[in-house]
């Protein structure tokens, strides 16, 4: 039985070898193809190019979305070069990033927020480190609260970004009277 297994495994090995010289042959006598004098842009797959300036346009939409505004599905004046048209997205994507890591009233909220509660705070009937009722949640932060759940599953700018909208819609800061007066703000 022994000798069987020894001389099976010799025939597997020699037919592997073959294979492998064969490959080699064949590599050897197939002619190289010319050097590529095309652009760059040829280079690089339909497939390739929709994916980076997916993923641009998805990171665009994820901060517009924080901010609660339109997201961009298309560029104006999209440019005919496919590299700068990656590029402008990127572009897109950093300046909607800086902006949304930045709300107008950053310090303000920042304020409220040390005299409020934890950013995960649980406790009904109001929510987050900015202390939101329901109500509030939906008047301001609806795709949040269908998508989350309560202000104590947002991120802290989702939960500024939400009092930025009030702030916005002419409340102020009154939705915090007392907090709002500690830190001199009405």
């Amino acid at each position: 039985m022994h000798s069987k297994l020894t001389h099976a495994f010799a025939c597997a090995c020699a037919f592997g070898v073959t294979l492998a010289c064969a490959a080699t042959i064949r590599a050897d006598s197939t002619p190289e193809p010319p050097p590529d004098t095309t652009t760059a842009e040829s280079q690089w797959t339909q497939r390739d190019i929709q994916r980076q300036i997916d993923r641009y346009r998805h990171e665009t939409w994820r901060w517009q979305r924080t901010m609660g505004r339109k997201l961009t599905r298309k560029l104006k004046d999209p440019p005919a070069d496919v590299q700068t048209k990656i590029a402008v997205w990127q572009r897109v994507a950093l300046k909607t990033r800086e902006r949304a890591q930045n709300p107008p009233h950053r310090r303000q909220w920042l304020c409220i927020h040390r005299f409020e509660g934890a950013w995960t705070d649980p406790n009904p009937p109001y929510y987050g480190g900015l202390q939101m009722d329901l109500s509030f949640q939906r008047a301001y932060g609806g795709g949040l609260l269908s998508r989350k759940g309560t202000a104590n599953h947002w991120t802290p700018l989702e939960q500024m970004w939400a009092a930025e909208r009030a702030h916005r819609a002419g409340r102020g800061f009154y939705p915090w009277p007392n907090t709002a007066r500690y830190c001199g703000l009405i």
